[in-house]
C-alpha cells in the first residue's frame, strides 16, 4: 500500500502504478474483506506460518497482479508471453535445483525489447535479450541482488538460450532497490 501512494490516509510516493490496489467497481454486490491489506509480505508470511500453511505456499515468490505482461518491456504479444513463460520456468527450475529458492526472495525473467546478434548452430541469429533478476529482502521496500554462484547463472543462461526459441542472450540484473525497483515495469 505504501508504494501505491497511500498508507493509513497519508499520501506517499506513488511508486507502483500496477499494484493490486484499486480498479474494482464501486458496486461489487458484496462486502470486500481484506484482512491482510495493510501487512507487508514478511508479515503475511509470519501469519501463514502461524496458521500452519504449507511451506511452498507461504514462501512462494511474489507474482505481479497483472501477470507476466509487466515483465515484457515493449509490445505484449502471445508469442512474447510464450517466450517469457519458458524462460521464467527455466529460471525457477534451476534456482530450485540449486537449493536457492528459499534464500532468494523473488526471481524473475524480463523480456527486453532489444535484439542482439548471436550464433545458433552454424547460423547467425538476431534474437531477444532476457534479463534475469533475483533479489533478497525481508520487507520488499529495499532489496539487494542475490549473489548467485556463477555456475548456476551459467546453467540458467545456457538452458534459456538453448531451449527458448527467440532468446540468444541472457544478462543478470545487479541493481539494488532503491534506486531500481524489483520489477522492471
Amino acid at each position: 500500500m505504501i508504494e501505491s501512494g497511500s498508507k493509513d490516509g497519508n499520501l506517499a510516493a506513488n511508486i507502483k502504478l500496477h499494484h493490486n490496489v484499486g480498479g474494482l467497481p464501486e458496486q461489487l454486490g458484496f462486502d470486500l474483506v481484506e484482512p491482510l491489506r495493510d501487512l507487508f509480505k514478511d508479515e503475511v508470511r509470519t501469519v501463514g506460518e502461524y496458521l500452519g500453511l504449507p511451506e511452498n505456499m507461504v514462501w512462494r515468490h511474489p507474482f505481479p497482479g497483472p501477470g507476466l505482461a509487466v515483465r515484457i518491456i515493449g509490445e505484449v504479444t502471445e508469442k512474447r508471453l510464450a517466450v517469457l513463460r519458458e524462460a521464467d520456468e527455466i529460471l525457477i527450475d534451476e534456482i530450485r535445483a540449486a537449493g536457492l529458492y528459499r534464500s532468494i526472495s523473488q526471481a524473475l525473467a524480463v523480456l527486453v525489447p532489444v535484439a542482439t546478434v548471436g550464433v545458433m548452430g552454424d547460423e547467425r541469429s538476431y534474437e531477444n535479450v532476457c534479463a534475469i533478476r533475483c533479489v533478497e529482502t525481508t520487507d520488499f521496500m529495499t532489496a539487494d541482488f542475490s549473489h548467485i554462484p556463477y555456475e548456476v547463472l551459467g546453467v540458467i543462461s545456457s538452458r534459456i538460450i538453448n531451449e527458448v526459441r527467440g532468446i540468444n542472450r541472457v544478462v543478470y540484473d545487479v541493481s539494488s532497490k532503491p534506486p531500481a525497483t524489483i520489477e522492471w515495469e
